[in-house]
Formats: structure tokens, sequence, C-alpha cells
């Protein structure tokens, strides 16, 4: 059998963009436009499950009470915590420290910015999750309201990419992206 996994990135929020991670920003009116229209025609859930950061769950909540859907909220596929880095943008980290930026993008498994979660632990919650999941929910069809950071994950997964390319994987804000999850953490774009 096989989990069905629909991943939604949240819309454009109000801190704008840049290395957002654990920052608690609130969805734009725009972000939710974003959300809302990737969703536009598509359906058969049942269930949707959400990052706790307010940015994801709170669209989330209004979806799934909107559809007559369960809500589940998932610590574990929050976004990966960027330490120094938090709430800043590339161009003001670029300033500062364009090294320490430069190995962040070419080899993030291998270089992490000052006190933030090293993406080693972060891939490693985050698919200790989606692996639960896959066990819990196997043969059902989840939306997941989640962040780029989670989505590049496991969309560089099903795609067997190397680590270093990681960040090289494009998801915009409102984007919609499907998955196949089948036990033993297989993953294939749907």
């Amino acid at each position: 059998m096989t989990l069905s996994l629909d991943m939604l990135r949240h819309g454009v929020t109000d801190g704008g963009p840049g290395f957002r991670g654990s920052s608690d920003d609130a969805l734009t009116e725009q972000g939710r436009q974003q959300m809302q229209l990737a969703l536009t025609g598509k359906g058969g859930w049942d269930l949707v499950i959400s990052s706790p950061l307010q940015r994801c769950e709170s669209f989330a909540r209004e979806f799934a009470e909107a559809s007559g859907l369960p809500l589940r909220i998932e610590a574990d596929l929050r976004e990966l915590h960027f330490g120094a880095w938090e709430g800043r943008n590339s161009a003001q980290v670029l300033l500062e420290d364009p090294e320490a930026l430069g190995q962040f993008w070419n080899d993030p498994y291998h270089f992490t910015p000052p006190e933030a979660e090293p993406v080693r632990d972060f891939a490693a919650r985050v698919l200790g999750a989606v692996e639960r999941l896959q066990a819990e929910l196997d043969g059902q069809r989840v939306l997941l309201v989640t962040h780029g950071g989670v989505m590049r994950l496991l969309l560089a997964r099903a795609r067997n990419l190397p680590e270093n390319q990681l960040l090289q994987v494009e998801v915009g804000y409102g984007a919609l992206h499907g998955l196949q999850v089948e036990p033993g953490l297989q993953l294939t774009e749907a």
C-alpha cells in the first residue's frame, strides 16, 4: 500500500523572503490566495496535516474546517531552524559572511549556519515523521501544509539527487507537489 502525500507550501508571509525557518510569520492575503489557488479544483483528501507554524497552520485549519476534514499538527514537519541567520535574507548574510553563505548553498549537509539546526538533523526529523505517517496512514490521501525546506528535502529524495543539490530544488510559494510514499520510505513523485 501507499500513502499519497500532496504537499502544499505556504504562501508569501509578512516577514518577506529570506531565512524564515522557525520565525512564526503570518501569511499575507496574497499568501492565502496563492495557497487557495493551488488547491482550486483539487480534493479527495482524507486528512490535512500541518506544520505548527502559523504560516501553515492558519490556512490548514481554515481549509480543513471548510472541507469537513480532520486536521493534525505535526511538529516534526516544521521548517529548518537557521540559527543566527533566522529572519535575515541572503543579501544581508552575503554582506557579512559571503564564504559561509556560499558553503551553505553549495553543500548544506556539510555546512551549518551559526547556531542553526544541522541539515542532517532536520532530514532525520522530517524523514522520521513521513515514515511514521506512511505506516499509520497507509492507503490514504493526505494534504500536507508545510515549508519549502521540507518539500525540497522530500522531492530531492524522490529524485535521487545528491545531498549537495538539495537547495537547487525549486519550490515556489503556494506550490503543490504530489508524492507516493511506500514502506521503507520509498518516495516517488506523483
